[in-house]
C-alpha cells in the first residue's frame, strides 16, 4: 500500500524538528501584567545535550487599558464569559503584533524564525489543594490562543504547555524544572535557582546530580501581594527600588498571621497564585491580628518580609543552607527582599541568574523557548517525581 504524502504543514514541521540548529523565540507574561517578555534564542541540540545562545530579549510593557481588561477576569471565581471568550482570540493576536514589533526592531523576518514558544496569560490556577473539590482534578488556564498568534506571525506556535503536566498528573507549576535542570546544574554545588516572580518558585539542583534529589516548588508570595498592595495604598504599580518598605517597619504580629495557612505544611511539590495570596488574603490576616490601623508603609513593609522569610524558611527546613543561590524574576531587583534573604540565609550565597550568563528578567522566556525546543527534537525525561512528559500544543500557521 502506498504511504500518504504528509500535507504541508507537517512537512514543514518535520524539516524544522530535524534541523541540528531552531531558531526560537520564548513568550512570557506573568501575574504582574508589566508586559510581554519575548526572548530570541538559538538552540543546538535537546535534553541534557541543549546548548542556547540568547540574541535578543525585550519586554514590551502593556498599556494601563489592556492591563486593566485582564484584571477583570484574572483570578475572580466568577467572571464574563464573554470577556474570556474574546480576550482569549485578542491576546493571541496581540501578542503576534509585539512579536512582529520585536522582529522589526531586531531586523529579522518571521521566515527566519523557527518556531514561537507562548506561555500565554495565567488567569485561573487551581490546583487541588486549593479548590477541595473531591470529584475534580488539578486545573489551571491560560489564554491567548495560539492559533490567532501562530496566523498573526507566520510561525509555528506551540503554547498551553501546562496542560499536559496536569493530565499526566502534575498541577501545572512550576514548570521551570525542566529547564534549570538543562541549565543549572554543576556537579559538585547545591544549586538552587530562585525565580521571584508574582508567586516565588524555587528548583534545587543537588551537588551530585542526582535527578531523584532534584525539587521545584512554589514556595508563596513574591511580589503578587507586594503589588497589589502597592496599587491599593499607593497608586504604583509595585515598590520601585523598595522605598515604601524601606520608609516602613515590619508588623510581627500581621507577619506571624500572615503564616498562618496550610499552604505552608503541605508537602512539595506544591503550586499557588494569586487565587490564594490577595488582598482579602491580607485584610483577614490584619482583622485576625489586630492589624487593621497600620500606616500603608508598614504593610508593604511586612508583606516584603513575608516574600523573604517564607522563601528563607522553606530553604532552611528543606535544603542545604549553604547552597548557591541565583534569584531571577522582578523580585531579584527587589533591595529589601534580597538583603532580608542575606541576612536570613548567611551561609548561602546569594546572586542572579546572571551569573550563570541568563539574563534574570529575560530567564522565564529563556524556559518557555527551551520547552518549545524539547517539545520539537526532545524525549520525556523523568527527574525525581515529576512527570515525565514533553508540553505544548502545536498550531500552524496556514
Amino acid at each position: 500500500m502506498a504511504m500518504l504524502a504528509l500535507n504541508q504543514n507537517l512537512q514543514n514541521l518535520l524539516r524544522i524538528a530535524q534541523k541540528p540548529e531552531k531558531l526560537g523565540i520564548g513568550l512570557m507574561s506573568g501575574t504582574s501584567l508589566d508586559g510581554l517578555d519575548i526572548a530570541l534564542c538559538r538552540f543546538t541540540g535537546n535534553g541534557l545535550n541543549t546548548k542556547f545562545e540568547l540574541l535578543q530579549f525585550i519586554t514590551i510593557p502593556y498599556k494601563d487599558h489592556f492591563k486593566h481588561e485582564v484584571h477583570e477576569i484574572f483570578s475572580r471565581r466568577l467572571v464574563d464569559l464573554e470577556k474570556i471568550t474574546l480576550l482569549n482570540a485578542y491576546i493571541g493576536t496581540f501578542h503576534g503584533e509585539l512579536v512582529l514589533e520585536a522582529l522589526a526592531k531586531w531586523n529579522i523576518k518571521p521566515n527566519e524564525v523557527d518556531f514561537i514558544a507562548s506561555h500565554g496569560q495565567t488567569i485561573y490556577h487551581a490546583p487541588k489543594s486549593l479548590h477541595q473539590l473531591a470529584e475534580y482534578p488539578n486545573a489551571t488556564l491560560q489564554i491567548g490562543d495560539g492559533d490567532h498568534l501562530a496566523f498573526k506571525t507566520g510561525i509555528l506556535t506551540i503554547s498551553d504547555f501546562r496542560q499536559k503536566h496536569i493530565a499526566a498528573g502534575g498541577e501545572g507549576a512550576p514548570l521551570a524544572l525542566y529547564g534549570d535542570v538543562l541549565l543549572g546544574g554543576k556537579p559538585g554545588e547545591d544549586r538552587i535557582l530562585l525565580n521571584i516572580g508574582g508567586i516565588a518558585n524555587l528548583t534545587y539542583l543537588p551537588a551530585d546530580g542526582d535527578y531523584n534529589k532534584v525539587m521545584c516548588t512554589d514556595i508563596g508570595p513574591g511580589n503578587t501581594l507586594i503589588d497589589a498592595a502597592c496599587r491599593e495604598y499607593f497608586n504604583q504599580p509595585y515598590d520601585k527600588d523598595s522605598r515604601i518598605a524601606l520608609s516602613g517597619f515590619a508588623n510581627d504580629e500581621l507577619l506571624k498571621t500572615l503564616f498562618d495557612h496550610p499552604f505552608f505544611n503541605e508537602k512539595v511539590p506544591k503550586t499557588t497564585g494569586p487565587e490564594l495570596f490577595n488582598l482579602s488574603y491580607l485584610e483577614d490576616a490584619q482583622q485576625i491580628s489586630g492589624t487593621k490601623d497600620i500606616s500603608p508603609e508598614d504593610i508593604i513593609s511586612t508583606l516584603s518580609a513575608f516574600t523573604a522569610k517564607s522563601i528563607a524558611e522553606f530553604i532552611l527546613t528543606n535544603l542545604p543552607a549553604s547552597s548557591q543561590i541565583f534569584a531571577s524574576g522582578g523580585g531579584a531587583r527587589n533591595l529589601f527582599v534580597i538583603n532580608c534573604l542575606k541576612h536570613l540565609l548567611p551561609k548561602a550565597t546569594i546572586t542572579d541568574t546572571g551569573s550563570l550568563g541568563i539574563d534574570p528578567d529575560a530567564k522565564e522566556a529563556i524556559l518557555f523557548a527551551m520547552l518549545g525546543n524539547e517539545a520539537l527534537s526532545g524525549e520525556p525525561i523523568s527527574i525525581g517525581n515529576n512527570p515525565a512528559v514533553l508540553m505544548g500544543k502545536f498550531s500552524f500557521a496556514g
